[in-house]
């Protein structure tokens, strides 16, 4: 019955398809998200994928279960969800002393790549996986194809595992192969699981999304390929395989949703979006030079010099600028402070030296520099830029003769004009440290205040020190005292809750002597308190070269841990700790990086870490880590193997004034000793950020 039904339903479909004009109907609010985060139907996905860049907070709510979910799409090809699912109706454990009265909680990840693009006549098709990283309660796997006809989306598709637990129809692979006949129930928590693929139960499904001719409202219609009988929240009853749905578009940034499924059960919720692509910095106040050449003079003119280093401090971002003349190129020289882009801080700086020109100048150096260590130089011909600010003839445009090359160091000429440097500098900033997910408590979090200074002793040495306020943290409910049985490793990261008992503390006290080694190569030796939970010393070189795709970057360290109960000193635990790594941004996709580290982490263990960031327009990135050692899933203990979610967000898409700061929000489902690495405040590649090619060159 169920499977004529549904046929009837298709034939309804592919008749209107048949008689759809061949221009595809545009979607002016984007594609929806489903129950479990994702665009989708309503527990059904669907075949379509949001435009690159949107970002989509997810709140789903019944009386069995509870979603929450973010959902990116990272390119206009693939999407990814995160997803933590609340099970009302279970306990986290058996132990009420290690978990109290918490339901359970379940930690997922999902993927849709789509596998072609929707045309006139054939359907989007993707091809979707869903629960790819945990102990495997909503695993499964689907292909969905969606076509739009007129105000209506329809979609189609097959589904195994989970979204395909109806089984109502026979699984084609089952007839190639017995294996693909069963499927295992639950994996180990933290599992990374693609062996049961298209194994299992499997089912057809079906679903409408229809916009209404009110553009705020759109409707649901969906036949569901799952029966609910095998769930881990307990036999659900299904009166019917129909799910219907609305969607309201409150905001351009909210929907709300409202839907009735199985035939007996209410699903409410929310979805905030932006895109990440959009995103625009607040209004500027701060113009770029005006080009007013004056006369050329028969050198640096002091009255003129002072008046370009104060705009080329405040202006074009140039802290502590120097500038010389030697021939016929005029050199400047500073830490570029203020813009993301540097080409925006170099083109600032080039309009504010050719309005006060020496005489015979043909070529303007400009080199960035960042913790004292040479970045790179900016050479650009002075004709050429006269040309380009005087405007050219229509139909006789002409290139900026512009280039970047390794930095030039004129500090053995002599002292040129600048703007003395200030070699104390000092900061107060709130922070935020959580985890997500954990036993004792869903969200888990310290909130303080960071007083950070540091000094220069030497264009090379640089003391920095920094002292932690605890305002708040929840940390209390950390039961580390039970954690010892849960796994065999050091606890290198599980004595948090000793560690945020301490009111104030020394957070970092160290000495760092960093150093340009010369053809692309710098250097760093540092020691002293290093982070919160680590002391000792080590030592980093990286190889990085001008404009390059790559870089290769290795640490050693020997540290020990500091005693939480005295934060001056040290317990008996130490370990040598360090890394290979390298970075690659393929040229392909620019926007991508890509950093694997191979060594060993602070509890001795072996592995690899393998992070993975995308950078949108907007400069927020996004990115996902994961390490994988050598010790077992029974010494690790819950969660497999560490892994963790991060945006970095540019401070000057909320504030009016320029500025490079960024800010940055991590989640790590669980806290466990397995693959942890140092946390160092000062890492090269991060140092030498301004030697990667600018996007667009």
């Amino acid at each position: 019955m169920k499977q004529r039904l549904l046929l009837s339903c298709l034939a309804v479909a592919v008749s209107s398809a048949c008689y759809a004009e061949t221009e595809t109907f545009p979607d002016p609010l984007g594609p929806s998200q489903s129950d479990f985060g994702g665009t989708g139907l309503l527990q059904m996905p669907n075949a379509r994928i949001a435009r690159e860049g949107e970002f989509s907070l997810n709140y789903r709510d019944n009386d069995q279960y509870r979603f929450y979910s973010t959902s990116i799409a990272l390119f206009p090809w693939l999407e990814g969800t995160i997803r933590y699912s609340d099970v009302r109706t279970r306990k986290y454990s058996n132990n009420p002393d290690f978990s109290g009265d918490q339901s359970y909680k379940d930690k997922s990840f999902d993927f849709k790549v789509r596998l072609w693009e929707e045309s006139a006549w054939i359907p989007q098709l993707a091809l979707g996986k869903r629960d790819i990283a945990g102990t495997g309660l909503f695993d499964g796997e689907y292909l969905a194809a969606s076509k739009r006809v007129g105000p209506v989306d329809l979609t189609f598709g097959m589904a195994w595992g989970y979204p395909g637990n109806s089984g109502n129809i026979s699984n084609p692979f089952c007839r190639m192969n017995d294996k693909y006949c069963t499927r295992a129930e639950l994996n180990d928590a933290g599992d990374i699981s693609f062996s049961d693929m298209f194994r299992g139960p499997a089912a057809l499904f079906a679903g409408v999304e229809y916009q209404t001719p009110w553009h705020p409202l759109r409707l649901k219609l969906e036949y569901d390929g799952n029966d609910y009988k095998n769930e881990f929240a307990g036999h659900i009853k299904q009166a019917s395989p129909f799910n219907v749905g609305a969607v309201y578009r409150a905001a351009e940034w909210a929907d709300l949703t409202l839907n009735y499924e199985r035939g007996n059960t209410l699903m409410f919720g929310f979805t905030l979006r932006t895109n990440f692509n959009d995103l625009r910095p607040a209004l500027r106040d701060n113009p770029k030079p005006h080009y007013q050449p004056a006369p050329e003079t028969t050198g640096l003119q002091y009255t003129a010099v002072a008046s370009q280093l104060t705009e080329l401090k405040y202006n074009a971002g140039f802290n502590a600028p120097e500038m010389l003349q030697r021939d016929n190129t005029l050199y400047l020289r500073g830490e570029q402070y203020r813009y993301r882009d540097s080409r925006e801080a170099v083109d600032r700086a080039n309009r504010i030296l050719i309005n006060h020109l020496p005489e015979g100048v043909e070529t303007l150096s400009v080199t960035q520099t960042r913790n004292h260590l040479p970045m790179v130089t900016t050479e650009t011909q002075v004709s050429s830029l006269r040309q380009q600010l005087e405007g050219y003839p229509l139909g006789q445009e002409k290139t900026l003769e512009q280039q970047r090359v390794e930095p030039v160091d004129f500090s053995a000429w002599g002292r040129g004009y600048r703007i003395k440097e200030s070699r104390f500098n000092y900061s107060l900033s709130p922070t935020l440290a959580q985890s997500l997910g954990g036993p004792e408590g869903f969200y888990m979090f310290q909130v303080g205040l960071l007083a950070s200074a540091n000094y220069w002793l030497t264009d090379n040495l640089l003391l920095d020190g920094g002292v932690f306020a605890n305002l708040y943290n929840n940390y209390d409910k950390f039961n580390s005292s039970l954690l010892p049985t849960d796994s065999t490793l050091p606890r290198v990261r599980t004595h948090i809750r000793d560690y945020v008992a301490n009111d104030v503390y020394v957070n970092n006290l160290q000495g760092n002597y960093v150093r340009r080694l010369g053809q692309g190569f710098y250097g760093q030796l540092y020691g002293g308190y290093l982070e919160t939970m680590y002391g000792g010393v080590g030592a980093e070189v990286l190889f990085r070269p001008l404009d390059a795709s790559w870089a290769l970057g290795m640490d050693v360290n020997y540290v020990k841990q500091r005693d939480w109960n005295n934060m001056m000193r040290f317990t008996d635990y130490s370990a040598p700790t360090g890394f290979l790594t390298a970075y690659w941004n393929p040229p392909q996709v620019n926007s991508v990086l890509m950093k694997l580290s191979v060594g060993q982490y602070l509890a001795k263990d072996k592995g690899a870490t393998l992070d993975v960031a995308k950078r949108f327009d907007s400069g927020v990135t996004v990115g996902v880590w994961a390490a994988m050692t050598n010790v077992s899933k029974e010494d690790y203990g819950e969660g497999g193997f560490s892994k963790g979610f991060y945006v970095s967000v540019p401070l000057d898409l909320m504030t009016i004034s320029p500025n490079r700061n960024r800010a940055v929000v991590s989640w790590t489902p669980l806290t466990r000793d397995g693959g942890q690495m140092l946390g160092r405040k000062y890492q090269l590649y991060g140092m030498t950020a301004e030697r990667e090619m600018p996007v667009g060159q």
